[in-house]
């Protein structure tokens, strides 16, 4: 996730172990078209694929893997599949999927992933879930890059290592990865360390630097020892490097009376990377990423600019796009994203995508994201992870490359994938009410809300049709969002109705119906029903 170049990153207490992976037998190749086939290189400024053809990564991150869930975030709301071929037909061909090491451990458990929604990922590690998301965003024509967000799920750092995490456990892990999908062209390459960023303040940062030398600071030498020892295991990998945000590693510093340097976002600032370029053992496989945000998510002095947004190219051209029009090297802006619910940032997006540059020979980009759950962007899709921002969508469109093999151009979802086979949804007209079991589960909360389940099984002999869900909450709890039904509110009760395509709940089936709420966790929702009779 993004963050400003003048924040203070969290770090981390938790011990990091050695990932242990078995290689995948998959020899799949993406398919020919939007995302080329066989595994990619670069050429100057462009990437190709293994026939040299010119390729354009035009995708989305789709976060959660880096968090507390260890997983993709939306799996509690939609099945897995449903997600990626929303993606694939809207045209994102590339997903980033952000993680961390505590996602990798030995017995790491994957949280937050809904039984009914999703049946077939209960039980599973967070990397058997990677697997299959791999596996089938293949079967789109779709790529994958792995972003290393964070070095635990606690938070972001401004150095690649903190305590918990040093720098071998990083390097080993990425080995690990790489050697898991060296068969496999899906998964394109590692996005070494999200965000190095300067932490301190000039001249006695502690934070990330370029080229300054420091083997425990510079940025770069360890993109370079990172890189090198992941293409050691996997020469077919691209080897992405972000930028930092300040060169020196620490803050600008208004009062000790030294010219501050020009500092951007949280990597996203590689000015130095022509005066000091990322060496490879391996040619053409190093791919520069910068990170890119509006006026909403932090205020730069650039957004006051009389010129604005036609001052903003000369910007983006000091700090990474040069590498691109000095053919260089490809640049990936890895994260860029608003709410544009300002209309500033309408502009500042309109003219970013207009320096990316329109077909396969434009900027690489990964948007930032299709989670709506990210608080200062939200997402592609809203909170009910479905309904498409129309406004966001129609700016990206014009530059979007689809995959081949992604369907439905229109990016609409049929309801029927989200239909679960445990369901009955003949209209047979039987309202009846049987008798019912019922579980209330808290998956998440935070200050001022929470996520939650509630799950009721129709232990009765015939079906309820349609089916309708109550519960009570304490005063003062208000409803958010909720999903796998219709979920409204009247005063301290939260009603689920059964949505128009699954409208029944069969004799022995189960549904779980998902929800936020605005308010305290506890105590817990109680006095479930269904249609009207208390669930024990």
């Amino acid at each position: 996730m993004r963050r400003l170049w003048a924040a203070v990153a969290a770090s981390s207490l938790a011990v990091v172990g050695a990932v242990v992976v078995i290689g995948l037998n998959s020899t799949a190749s993406a398919a020919v078209g939007g995302t080329g086939t066989g595994y990619l290189s670069t050429r100057g400024n462009q990437i190709i694929d293994a026939g040299g053809n010119p390729v354009r990564l035009t995708g989305i991150n789709w976060f959660g893997m880096e968090t507390d869930n260890k997983t993709f975030h939306g799996l509690w709301a939609r099945p897995w599949r449903d997600h990626i071929d929303q993606m694939a037909s809207l045209g994102y061909n590339t997903l980033r999927v952000p993680f961390s090491e505590d996602a990798l451990k030995p017995g790491a458990t994957a949280n937050s992933v809904d039984g009914y929604t999703n049946p077939d990922l209960q039980g599973l590690t967070p990397l058997q879930i990677l697997d299959k998301v791999v596996a089938y965003a293949g079967t789109k024509g779709m790529r994958i890059l792995l972003d290393r967000h964070r070095p635990t799920s606690a938070g972001q750092s401004a150095l690649w290592y903190v305590s918990a995490t040093p720098e071998s456990t990083w390097i080993s892990n990425w080995r690990s990865l790489a050697q898991h999908y060296a068969n496999n062209p899906t998964v394109v390459g590692a996005d070494l360390h999200n965000e190095p960023h300067a932490d301190g303040t000039d001249p006695n940062g502690t934070g990330s630097c370029w080229g300054c030398g420091d083997v425990n600071r510079d940025w770069r030498l360890a993109a370079e020892r990172a890189g090198n020892a992941i293409l050691e295991v996997n020469p077919n990998w691209l080897i992405v490097v972000e930028g930092v945000s300040c060169p020196s590693g620490g803050n600008a510093n208004a009062w000790d009376n030294i010219p501050d340097e020009p500092c951007g976002w949280w990597g996203g600032n590689l000015s130095k990377a022509g005066q000091f370029p990322v060496r490879l053992n391996k040619a053409n496989k190093l791919v520069y990423s910068a990170h890119e945000y509006g006026n909403s998510v932090y205020h730069q002095a650039w957004f006051d600019d009389p010129a604005f947004p036609n001052n903003l190219p000369a910007i983006w051209d000091q700090f990474w796009g040069y590498l691109e029009k000095q053919n260089i090297a490809p640049v990936l802006v890895g994260e860029f994203g608003s709410t544009l619910q300002s209309p500033q940032d309408v502009l500042w997006l309109k003219k970013l995508m207009e320096y990316m540059g329109t077909g396969v020979t434009g900027m690489d980009f990964t948007y930032w994201s299709w989670n709506p759950n990210s608080g200062d962007t939200g997402g592609i899709v809203g909170d009910d992870w479905k309904t498409v921002n129309q406004q966001k969508q129609s700016i990206l469109q014009p530059y979007l490359i689809p995959p081949v093999g992604g369907t439905n151009p229109t990016g609409s979802v049929s309801p029927s994938r989200s239909v679960s086979p445990s369901v009955s949804t003949s209209p047979s007209g039987n309202t009846g009410t049987g008798s019912c079991t019922a579980t209330v589960r808290i998956d998440n909360a935070w200050q001022g809300g929470y996520q939650a389940a509630v799950t009721v099984k129709n232990t009765g002999s015939a079906a309820v049709n349609p089916f309708s869900i109550t519960w009570t909450v304490p005063s003062g709890v208000t409803l958010a969002s909720g999903w796998n039904a219709t979920v409204t509110q009247s005063g301290t009760t939260f009603t689920a109705a059964g949505p128009s395509w699954a409208p029944s709940l069969a004799a022995g089936a189960s549904v779980s119906v998902g929800f936020t709420a605005n308010g305290p966790s506890t105590p817990a929702p109680s006095n479930v029903k269904l249609n009207g009779v208390t669930c024990s």
